[in-house]
Formats: C-alpha cells, structure tokens, sequence
C-alpha cells in the first residue's frame, strides 16, 4: 500500500470528506496530537528508565499516521506529493545551514 493509498482508506474510516467541518478537523488534529503526545511519553520514559517500549512505540507511530494521513485528505493533499515538498524544504535548509 502506498502512502496517499493510505490516506484515501484512513479518511474513508474518518468518513473525512472534501469539506470536512471545523468539529471533524479539530478533531483529526486532536487525535494528532494526542498521539504525538503518547510517542513522547514512550521516549519521556527512555530517558526515565533506560528502556524503550519499542513495540508500543511503532504501535503509535502508526497512530500518528493514521492521523496526518486523514489531514492530508481533509485539506485535499496527497501525502506523497506533500512528503516531496518537505524532504525540498529540509534540504534546502541544510544547503542554507551549510553555508553559514
């Protein structure tokens, strides 16, 4: 499965559609950050206990996933071509770092 085929299943279960509602995007970026919250916490107790929870972590990558996968399909992205941009816009900041 690829990415945007991904994010197509992802925002058929949301039942995002191409006009999602102020409630059904606050609440896909909700559920992204609450996620991203739980991905901090696996590392929060790495650096507590010396020992990752590396299954749970993956579990909520997943999670994170799902979520940015349905934004992408709320505000009409594809995931890969959004992907592309970034890796653009991360590697022109190391060009611009590079030559400071």
């Amino acid at each position: 499965m690829t990415i945007d085929e991904y994010a197509v299943w992802a925002a058929s279960i949301a039942k995002v559609d191409e006009h999602p509602s102020n409630e059904r995007l606050s609440y896909l970026g909700l559920g992204l950050a609450g996620e991203s919250g739980e991905v901090a916490d696996h590392i929060k107790k790495l650096l507590r206990d010396n020992w990752l929870d590396q299954a749970g972590l993956v579990d909520e990558l997943g999670d994170v996933i799902y979520y940015w996968a349905c934004l992408c399909a709320a505000t009409g992205q594809k995931p890969s071509e959004l992907l592309d941009a970034s890796a653009k816009k991360i590697k022109r900041r190391l060009g611009e770092a590079a030559s400071r």
